[in-house]
Parts: structure tokens; C-alpha cells; sequence
């Protein structure tokens, strides 16, 4: 299967601001690009590439004073299958886990294991370890929180989400990790794209999307609550503790972001009709 995605963002700032922009996809995925992923900008502007300490590449660059647009469009690969569900997938001893997969057990700015901690264990403390464990949070969080971009809120944080019990798929994901990581389970959040492939066309403008990955077995697992079933055409932008490590665009000064389009397309060929 192939897909073909990109993105359109326009930002109005006041004066000259230095961004770092997470607009790439990972790094796991440059295999797998059909055609080049290049970010364009709207001015000559200098831009250069980092890797950040969890393996995402970011751009660093200063914007002008007035509008700026950045953008890309390309084409890459997908296996077509969905997520992979690993029912059989056991829970590390914390004596046993990686030092670097460590800090995906600790609380962080969205994420608040010390507010959740004893929720987490009240809810999920009889079910059995590893995957059904994560389950039961993917469940329990997909029906707790109510979905509608209206109230997103880039400030909620996880236990606000678990409070207010409404958000959007990064509080969605943001509530769930953390119920992991009280839980004793490393998790990472995710950014990337996820278009309406394989399923009904979804009312309303395309985003890029938030979920996360648990780590059971040795290695990490896709899981969502948002949607709470597998889905097929992730593209995996870039991992990070929770949504500040992997935000669009940090800006060091006034930016407005007046404009924003996604694009996240199945390329059907003419021989599959």
C-alpha cells in the first residue's frame, strides 16, 4: 500500500522567533519513503536538522517577522496490515527493563504518576499483568474520556483529563501512559499521522494524531485509546515523554499558528478498481 501525506502550517509572528519544529517523520520510517520528505518554507530562511536525545529529528530555524509557511508532501510505503495486538506479551520486572527505557516510567510535565498513582492501582491493580493489563486501560480510558475537538485544551494534563473526562487524542493518550506507568509498564507518547484508511471517512478537518507504545517483551507495542482497535497507516513522526517532547513547533517568542492542513491519503491505483 502506499500513502501519500504532508502538511501545510502557517505561522504569523510579530518579529523575528527562533522555532524548533518535530515535523519529520522518525527515523524508523525513512526506509520506507517512495519519494523525498522534504520541509519547505515560505522564505529563504536558514533551517538545519538535530537529533534529539530520543532518536526524533527536529529543525531548528528563526522566522521572520510577518507570515511563514512550512510544508511537505510525499509518498511512502505501509504494509497495509493494522496494528499489531500482542495478547501474549509479558510485563517486565523493573530489575529487568533497559536503562534507557527507564524515564518512560517516570511522571512528566502531562503526565502526573504521583496525582494518579493510587487511582491507577484502585482501577487496574487486580487485572492481570502484560498486555491484558494495558487493555484494561485502553477500555477504561476510551469510555471515560469524551471525544470532540472543541475541547481540545493544550494545557490539560492527564490528570485533568481523568477529572474533566473530555479531550482529544492526545489527552486520550496522555491518561492511558500514565495509568502504564503507574502500573509499572514503561510508555512512550507518539505523534505522527493517521488518515481514515481501511474505515468510514471521519467528519471534520485531518490532524495529526496522538497516541502511544507500551513497552512489554522486549519490545515496543503500538496502543491507543482514542480508537481502541487496531488501525492501519500510522506514520510515525516522533516519540517522547509526553506531547511537549514531541510538539509541532516550539516558539521562543510570539507565534500565531493562523493557518494548519494535514493531508494522510490511501494512492489507490487504477488496476484496484
Amino acid at each position: 500500500m502506499q500513502i501519500k501525506a504532508g502538511y501545510s502550517l502557517t505561522y504569523d509572528c510579530p518579529a523575528p522567533t527562533s522555532m524548533l519544529l518535530c515535523l519529520n517523520i522518525h527515523p524508523s520510517r525513512r526506509g520506507d519513503l517512495l519519494t523525498p520528505q522534504t520541509l519547505n518554507f515560505s522564505h529563504g530562511l536558514t533551517a538545519w536538522d538535530y537529533v534529539d536525545s530520543f532518536g526524533n529529528v527536529c529543525t531548528r530555524i528563526t522566522a521572520p517577522a510577518g507570515r511563514t509557511t512550512i510544508s511537505t508532501e510525499f509518498e511512502i510505503y505501509d504494509p497495509g496490515t493494522a496494528d499489531h495486538v500482542p495478547f501474549e506479551a509479558a510485563q517486565h520486572d523493573i530489575r529487568d527493563l533497559p536503562d534507557d527505557v527507564l524515564v518512560f516510567l517516570l511522571g512528566s510535565r502531562y503526565c502526573e504518576t504521583d496525582k494518579l498513582g493510587a487511582i491507577a492501582w484502585t482501577l487496574f491493580g487486580n487485572t492481570k499483568p502484560g498486555w491484558p493489563r494495558v487493555q484494561e486501560i485502553l477500555h477504561f480510558v476510551h469510555n471515560h474520556i469524551n471525544f470532540n475537538y472543541q475541547f481540545a485544551d493544550p494545557t490539560r494534563s492527564a490528570f485533568d483529563g481523568y477529572t474533566q473526562g473530555i479531550g482529544v487524542c492526545r489527552d486520550f493518550a496522555h491518561l492511558a501512559l500514565t495509568f502504564c506507568r503507574c502500573m509499572n509498564i514503561p510508555a512512550r507518547y507518539c505523534t505522527g499521522y493517521l488518515g481514515d484508511i481501511k474505515i468510514d471517512p471521519v467528519p471534520g478537518p485531518m490532524d495529526f494524531s496522538g497516541w502511544f507504545e507500551v513497552y512489554l517483551g522486549g519490545h515496543w507495542y503500538t496502543a491507543d485509546a482514542r480508537h481502541n482497535k487496531p488501525r492501519v497507516g500510522r506514520i510515525l513522526m516522533a516519540v517522547g515523554r509526553d506531547a511537549t517532547d514531541v510538539a509541532i513547533s516550539t516558539q521562543f517568542g510570539p507565534a500565531v499558528l493562523s493557518a494548519f492542513e494535514v493531508t494522510t491519503d490511501e494512492i489507490v491505483s487504477v488496476a484496484q478498481f
